[in-house]
């Protein structure tokens, strides 16, 4: 069997940015993948379930209320290795493209005060599994160390 594309990309030489992952056509549309990784790939603890699910919440609430982007969005959510996100949006894009939009997206992360979008047993599944302060400190710190300083090494994978 032959690996798919993520599992081709090498973790070692990988450090947070905002990649894109693969670009597909379907019928007459492209959608394209990004890899919003937070954290470096077996050098750094992984982040825990409660703050990525607040993430995922939030960043999904924020990037689907977008002015522009809002009708592109296909998805946002958690990888399984827990050191990033996936972003899907309608359209053929760059890194450099959506950096605005994934800046915007992890400063409102970062600044949101109030009660988490869609955390209640009548809209999800495990809503009691969310940290907001960690939250908070993990858009900080994506934001600081990669998103508001980014190098061009930072926005295409390594090879």
């Amino acid at each position: 069997m032959e690996k798919i594309a993520s599992f081709t990309i090498d973790h070692i030489k990988l450090q947070p940015g905002v990649y894109v992952s693969r670009k597909d056509r379907i019928g007459a549309e492209t959608v394209t993948t990004f890899d919003l990784r937070m954290t470096s790939p077996n050098e750094e603890p992984v982040m825990n379930t409660a703050e990525m699910h607040a993430i995922e919440h939030l960043g999904a609430t924020y990037l689907r209320n977008d002015p522009e982007f809002g009708e592109k969005i296909v998805y946002f959510g958690p990888m399984g290795c827990r050191t990033g996100f996936y972003l899907l949006i309608a359209g053929d894009y760059t890194s450099e493209e959506i950096l605005p939009l994934v800046t915007r997206t992890y400063e409102f992360i970062r600044d949101y005060q109030g009660e988490i979008p869609g955390a209640s047993a009548k809209d999800c599944g495990n809503y009691l599994d969310m940290n907001l302060n960690m939250a908070h400190y993990l858009a900080g710190r994506y934001l600081d160390q990669v998103l508001l300083h980014i190098t061009p090494d930072r926005l295409v994978y390594p090879c």
